[in-house]
């Protein structure tokens, strides 16, 4: 049975597709939630935007490469993947998310307690 969650090789991910990924405020705003390291469930993060997109959003970072995946049941975890970027792209996360901050790109994405 395929992993439907499944996140490409470290070595597959590419930089056209990363950077265009990350080019969406909100999916750069889910990012800078992530970039502490913590991994968190898919209904912590809370956007303006539908449910179906937010979900949407979570898709196309993991199928870039950039997040992983985890599922427990019914639930799904998500979590950075800083090192691989790191590696595969040394400082580019870090001056991305740095640059998105004094732009203010992104902070429309918020992380609320799980238990709201």
């Amino acid at each position: 049975m395929p992993n439907h969650h499944a996140s490409p090789a470290d070595s597959e991910i590419s930089l056209p597709r990363l950077l265009g990924v990350l080019s969406d405020p909100t999916r750069l705003g889910i990012v800078r939630i992530l970039s502490d390291g913590v991994e968190r469930g898919w209904g912590q993060f809370s956007a303006p935007v539908a449910k179906s997109t937010l979900s949407h959003h979570l898709k196309m970072l993991r199928e870039a490469g950039v997040t992983q995946t985890r599922q427990e049941g019914t639930r799904c975890f998500v979590k950075l993947r800083g090192d691989a970027l790191e590696i595969r792209f040394p400082g580019l996360l870090p001056a991305l998310l740095s640059a998105a901050g004094t732009d203010r790109v992104g902070e429309h994405v918020i992380e609320r307690d799980e238990q709201a």
